[in-house]
């Protein structure tokens, strides 16, 4: 089995620090996809559970009337 030379092996370690590089680079742009993807469902979260309420909140007896909700079906 041959040693490898120096060259060669300067050579493979430089391109194990290339291949890091875009891996740590690919890593930070995928880190940044979960974080606005977090911050977009936490937004839907919160509008389901306002949503969620004032359906809760229209089905009380009491509770005031929306008449756009009541427009006749041919509208």
């Amino acid at each position: 089995m041959d040693t490898p030379t120096p060259q060669a092996l300067e050579q493979r370690i430089t391109d194990l620090e290339i291949k890091a590089s875009f891996t740590e680079d690919t890593v930070e742009q995928l880190n940044q996809v979960v974080v606005r993807q977090q911050a977009q469902i936490d937004r839907l979260v919160r509008e389901l559970v306002e949503l969620r309420n004032r359906g809760a909140a229209a089905d009380e007896p009491g509770a005031p009337r929306n008449l756009r909700d009541e427009l006749p079906p041919h509208y």
